[in-house]
């Protein structure tokens, strides 16, 4: 036991050192990083056709010595990059698709860069970045100190409500994970230990029967009538499902021309609930409001799934070594420019209940369940995860926004970006550098996870929805 002891306290001066020594590293190589960043905003590409934004992460690993294995789970925007060798095995999920119509300039002013051109209002083009600085960060460490594992980059696609993850977990490439480290972009920095909600969504998609509007109106059959009986239906729904839940929809497809019958519609909806043995409950009435609508229209229905993900499954052990790790590294300063960004775009905002400022705080890890859902969520109950988010958009300004998309492409973003990059590095540190605290992480998982049951509400036979944002 005294030998024991001794090593520790041997050892914690070299842990301390070897952080501050990384954090000085990444100070002299932000700008690069930042640069990656704004390279994928710029490119601002839609779930599973971010092909450039891909290529550009996979072109950063293999320079910096990853192994890089493409096409992970039949998309041609996943990939994996592996260093290493041995255990503990750590992983650092990026992401990089964008939002359909949010295209921004990074000014604090409605300003499309392309009318209706998808834009990164989730801050993804960040999010990307600041994993393959950390992984990059972490690999050099490890080589250098010659420590043992593997540092593994995962590129997830269309995490926007296309379910890239789930089927990269099906391809079994989270198998020899020990833990996974996550973060999102937000308007505060913090551990997480909040969960957010599962989600279910479809098209579903009206067959008719077309028709001359006015000359021979009884001879067709409606689809636009289905899918608008559907969505009435769903209004009536709503009074009559349990608290917490959200259902969304759009009509991506409503007939050609108002004097013909329509042939053909469609309508993209998305159903969430914290819980989901609840949402599966929800689901299946929807589906019946679908059917009613077909029904009642005489036309045929068919419904394709395209994403159902897990509610998140918190980690306490990580969460408190986040919050350690955030704390050393601290949050976000505005220069003078910066704020004064910050404050014109506040004024864009109807609600400012995040000051102004706290954007230099780290928050206390806190329960509770968020207004969002990812597919994160499935890696989450796959694999002990750590959560974090950084204050990469002014605080006050929601996700799927212009504002928000506005930061992400400016210093603000960029500056939230390398704060989550340094708290992923020296979280790593921490894991490699302590077998107890993977140990933790894991006990932790099967602690939260106990009592439940993880099962994947995606068919084993269902393809990745490839073209999932592209309206008929």
């Amino acid at each position: 036991m005294r030998t024991f002891l001794l090593f520790l306290i041997a050892a914690c001066p070299l842990v301390a050192d070897d952080k501050s020594a990384l954090l000085q590293k990444m100070d002299s190589r932000a700008t690069h990083y930042g640069g990656v960043s704004r390279t994928i905003w710029e490119f601002a590409e839609v779930g599973y056709k971010e092909h450039k934004s891909a290529e550009l992460l996979k072109s950063e690993l293999r320079s910096a010595g990853f192994a890089v294995t493409e096409n992970v789970a039949a998309i041609p925007t996943a990939f994996t990059a592996t260093w290493g060798q041995g255990r503990p095995v750590i992983a650092i999920m990026g992401e990089y698709d964008a939002l359909p119509g949010l295209s921004q300039e990074d000014v604090p002013e409605r300003k499309p860069r392309v009318n209706g051109g998808p834009g990164h209002g989730c801050g993804h083009n960040l999010l990307g970045a600041a994993s393959l600085f950390a992984a990059v960060t972490i690999k050099e460490w490890m080589a250098e100190k010659k420590i043992p594992g593997v540092i593994r980059f995962y590129g997830t696609p269309a995490e926007e409500g296309g379910g890239g993850k789930l089927y990269m977990i099906r391809a079994g490439v989270f198998k020899d994970v020990d833990v996974v480290l996550s973060w999102h972009p937000s308007d505060e920095n913090g551990a997480s230990l909040k969960s957010s909600l599962a989600i279910i969504s479809a098209k579903f998609r009206f067959h008719g029967k077309p028709a001359h509007a006015a000359a021979a109106p009884d001879a067709g059959r409606s689809a636009l009538d289905g899918l608008m009986i559907m969505a009435n239906s769903i209004e009536f729904l709503r009074e009559h499902v349990p608290d917490s839940t959200r259902m969304h929809y759009i009509v991506t497809n409503g007939g050609s021309a108002p004097n013909i019958v329509p042939d053909f519609s469609e309508l993209f909806l998305y159903a969430r609930h914290p819980s989901m043995p609840v949402l599966d409950q929800i689901w299946e009435r929807i589906v019946k409001c679908a059917q009613a609508g077909a029904l009642a229209s005489e036309t045929r229905m068919e419904m394709e799934l395209i994403d159902s993900s897990y509610n998140t499954l918190p980690n306490d052990a990580l969460a408190a070594l986040v919050d350690k790790n955030m704390r050393i590294v601290g949050g976000v300063r505005y220069t003078t420019e910066e704020q004064a960004f910050a404050e014109t775009i506040r004024k864009t905002l109807p609600d400012r209940t995040r000051p102004l400022g706290s954007q230099e705080n780290v928050e206390a890890p806190s329960e509770g369940v968020g207004s969002a859902s990812t597919d994160a969520g499935d890696v989450s109950w796959t694999v002990p995860m750590a959560a974090l988010v950084t204050a990469t958009f002014v605080p006050g300004v929601p996700a799927h926004s212009w504002q928000s998309a506005a930061c992400a492409g400016m210093s603000i973003g960029r500056k939230g970006m390398v704060v989550a990059a340094k708290s992923l590095v020296l979280t790593a540190v921490d894991l490699y550098n302590d077998p107890q605290q993977v140990a933790a992480a894991k006990a932790s998982f099967e602690k939260r996870r106990a009592g439940y049951e993880y099962k994947s509400r995606i068919p084993a036979d269902h393809q990745p929805p490839l073209t999932y944002r592209d309206n008929p």
